[in-house]
């Protein structure tokens, strides 16, 4: 089973969009941002209009088109970006009612339900504790160091 990035692609956007802020750049194209990313334009213009959706980027069209952030990266929660990419829960149950005759069957789903209703609670405090400037400033350490190896 393939993992999600939308969550990833969505803050490294962000976080790219951030450095450039940063930088004194105010706007960078979908495509500066999906060679950041190494990933087809078109990917970056849908997420970042899941971004837009919420808040969370603006676009400038016409010239000197591009995206920017709306706010500062200190208050874009990795939540935030989360609930803006619609990421599913980490976990869902089956997709039909498991046999009601089988003793697993029949117990199976409020068994787990609690259980992944904690780890998603768990998921969204953690994602809320973090924003994209942490992000920012953790990609550029982590890059610091491997540089010097």
């Amino acid at each position: 089973m393939a993992a999600n990035s939308r969550l990833t692609i969505a803050a490294h956007a962000l976080a790219w969009l951030a450095l450039a802020q940063r930088r004194g750049q105010e706007v960078l194209t979908s495509e500066q941002v999906a060679a950041s990313v190494r990933t087809n334009p078109v990917v970056i213009r849908r997420s970042l209009g899941d971004l837009r959706r919420a808040g969370l980027v603006e676009v400038r069209r016409g010239a000197g088109a591009g995206w920017s952030l709306s706010r500062a990266p200190e208050r874009i929660t990795l939540l935030q970006v989360y609930d803006a990419v619609d990421a599913q829960p980490p976990f869902g149950l089956h997709r039909t009612e498991p046999n009601p005759e089988c003793p697993v069957g029949r117990g199976i789903r409020p068994a787990l339900s609690g259980v992944y209703g904690r780890v998603e609670h768990a998921l969204r405090q953690e994602l809320a504790a973090t924003s994209i400037a942490d992000v920012l400033r953790e990609s550029l350490a982590n890059r610091r160091e491997t540089a010097g190896r």
